[in-house]
């Protein structure tokens, strides 16, 4: 897609021009469709979902910020956040209830949880910002090395040096006697 066409979209966006919508289905929909399509692995959730997508692009559309990504990038994990919570709900709606009452599973008692592991997403969000883009999108995202690359429109090697770094920075937290 060109970047006119890129452009002209943004500033519809913008203005909350309904054409927007029309011209972000054309160029956009058969890419966030199978995005979307990987996810669910389910054609009739799919479809749900990328209609849903085109809704939450709509109603936020006057957040999106071309300083902060690319539109596809911004578009991409609209469909992909709405893909999983879509699965999520449909999957939810079929699960059997369990029953606590008669539950087997050894029960571990919480003071011996390791209270900082289980926020993670609090100490990523205390790094950098260019660690924490990186590592939510390889870690919360689950997107490959190569992939977050594309997505974010960042080199592999800034993509990898970034983790690493990353990665050091939250073992300081977990494991300050090693530095």
């Amino acid at each position: 897609m060109s970047n006119a066409i890129e452009q002209q979209i943004i500033t519809l966006l913008e203005k909350g021009d309904k054409r927007a919508i029309n011209l972000l289905y054309e160029f956009y929909a058969d890419s966030l469709y199978g995005v979307i399509l990987k996810v669910t692995i389910n054609e009739e959730i799919a479809q749900d979902a990328l209609q849903e997508t085109f809704v939450k692009v709509w109603k936020n559309a006057k957040k999106y910020d071309s300083k902060k990504a690319k539109l596809f990038t911004w578009l991409y994990r609209i469909a992909k956040n709405t893909a999983i919570d879509k699965l999520r709900s449909f999957n939810n709606r079929f699960e059997k209830e369990v029953q606590i009452d008669n539950s087997n599973v050894y029960i571990l008692p919480t003071a011996s949880l390791n209270q900082d592991v289980l926020d993670l997403k609090t100490h990523v969000g205390a790094l950098d910002e260019k660690y924490q883009i990186v590592l939510n999108a390889l870690f919360f995202e689950g997107m490959t090395q190569q992939e977050a690359s594309d997505e974010l429109d960042i080199p592999l090697g800034t993509i990898k040096s970034r983790l690493k770094i990353g990665l050091r920075e939250l073992k300081k937290i977990y494991d300050p006697e090693t530095y």
